[in-house]
């Protein structure tokens, strides 16, 4: 359960990054990218644990709305899915195709 919420938090922070303020991506980071206890974190801004701690939760809350509202995340995910599925499906179906297999490539380039 931790690593599953370490990673979601960290796509999603990934996606909506450029919406929070600047101590909002500095903790997260450290947090989640970083891997820092909210101590160390704490000792490095000079505030509590609990000053970090609560920034942290109300940021993960933050990030979640906007995957709410904008749903940017669970839209890549699904085009992913969809660019896997049809790559295999060409790779199974048309692998002589070499146009067909660079227009592939090129479309799963687009998501990194």
């Amino acid at each position: 359960m931790a690593l599953e919420k370490t990673n979601r938090i960290n796509a999603l922070f990934e996606f909506y990054e450029p919406l929070l303020t600047e101590k909002q991506m500095n903790y997260i980071a450290l947090y989640y990218r970083d891997d820092y206890s909210l101590g160390e974190i704490a000792e490095n801004y000079e505030v509590s644990r609990q000053a970090v701690y609560d920034n942290i939760r109300r940021t993960e809350k933050i990030l979640e709305e906007y995957e709410t509202k904008l749903q940017l995340f669970h839209r890549f995910q699904a085009q992913s899915k969809q660019t896997d599925e049809l790559e295999n499906y060409v790779r199974e179906n048309y692998p002589q195709d070499g146009r067909l297999l660079a227009m592939i490539e090129q479309l799963a380039r687009l998501e990194e």
